[in-house]
């Protein structure tokens, strides 16, 4: 399933290879939603767009004639919502993978105002249903102004008001020694960062998941590429890029269920005297179906990612949010050259225009 069939399409006059991904994020590397919308749909018609590799700087191709489905991440997904009906027409499904901080005392994150992000959320909920729109609280973040309570007290701010419109609440613990993009760009910025201790994420993960609970929202909880286990207060890893919720969501796309391997069955009818038993781990789908999960994680991700195999169409050091913590852009500068020069050409193959 990591692998997807090479195709052959044409650029400029001349047949080249390209990859032609069924999945495809959208995008761990930049928020193209954010910036990159108009960009994104383009290319999408026009059936293609190039992509360059970080680590060598080699350029190839990604067609988009096989996609059957799309994982958008975003801090500001609104500019997706005039486009929503063009992946309907495709029949393509997607979810959203939104981070919905609240970072605006501390200007840690360029971003529209909390109240017209909440909208926004709803408003894609409204189109996408409940299960495709995942709240991510990402990184929790400790510094002199921001203790364990403060960070709580946002998360509440919050979760009070996606109350019914979310499945899944998603987060980390900011590790910022790991990354030296991270560490680098807070300390260029003077922001008084803080290191989690374990004692603290348990103190932390005990007290979100009393708060789930009191305030009913019934989110289900879990963290993104974390080593701890907090299982024990409810909270599971998590699979940004997950099987099992694209099948959900896409059960009836056999094309895709097929280069899934997923099977869908057909609950059995009851007969008079007993409903019928499912096999272990089934979940249900709608029109009594059900599959029992298939989800194989990535082997090419970190180590504590369980996302299974998508390709990924962004570029690194192009966002301009400019979070204070950000790990995918090298500096604030390079990012904002790198988005002028896609406002130079917005049209591009590439992300960059370049």
């Amino acid at each position: 399933m990591a692998s997807w069939k090479p195709t052959e399409i044409m650029v400029n006059g001349n047949l080249v290879k390209a990859q032609a991904p069924l999945i495809v994020s959208a995008s761990r590397s930049t928020d193209i939603p954010a910036f990159y919308a108009d960009w994104f749909f383009d290319r999408l018609e026009k059936g293609y767009s190039a992509w360059t590799n970080p680590f060598n700087g080699v350029k190839s191709y990604v067609s988009y004639e096989k996609t059957r489905f799309i994982v958008f991440w975003s801090k500001n997904p609104k500019p997706l919502l005039p486009y929503l009906h063009l992946l309907k027409e495709r029949n393509i499904k997607c979810y959203i993978q939104y981070t919905l901080n609240d970072y605006e005392q501390e200007k840690l994150e360029k971003v529209p105002p909390l109240t017209d992000r909440i909208e926004t959320f709803k408003l894609l909920v409204d189109q996408l249903g409940k299960g495709a729109v995942i709240w991510r609280f990402d990184p929790m973040i400790l510094t002199d102004d921001i203790s364990i309570d403060n960070l709580l007290q946002k998360v509440q701010k919050i979760g009070d008001q996606l109350k019914g419109y979310t499945e899944k609440l998603v987060f980390s613990y900011a590790d910022i020694a790991l990354y030296k993009k991270v560490k680098h760009n807070l300390e260029a910025s003077g922001v008084p960062y803080h290191e989690w201790e374990i004692e603290q994420m348990e103190d932390f993960a005990k007290k979100l998941s009393a708060m789930n609970d009191e305030r009913g929202w019934n989110f289900q909880l879990a963290t993104c590429g974390e080593k701890i286990d907090i299982d024990k207060h409810g909270i599971l890893h998590n699979r940004c890029i997950d099987g099992d919720l694209i099948t959900r969501l896409a059960w009836d796309d056999k094309e895709l269920m097929d280069f899934m391997k997923v099977k869908i069955e057909d609950i059995p009818a009851p007969s008079l005297f007993d409903e019928p038993e499912l096999p272990k781990g089934a979940i249900l789908l709608p029109n009594n179906h059900y599959f029992i999960s298939t989800h194989k994680k990535d082997p090419g991700q970190r180590q504590f990612c369980e996302c299974m195999a998508s390709k990924d169409i962004g570029e690194y050091n192009t966002c301009p949010h400019l979070c204070e913590y950000c790990y995918a852009n090298a500096t604030k500068q390079l990012a904002l050259q790198n988005w002028k020069c896609h406002k130079e050409n917005p049209f591009g193959e590439t992300i960059t225009g370049k």
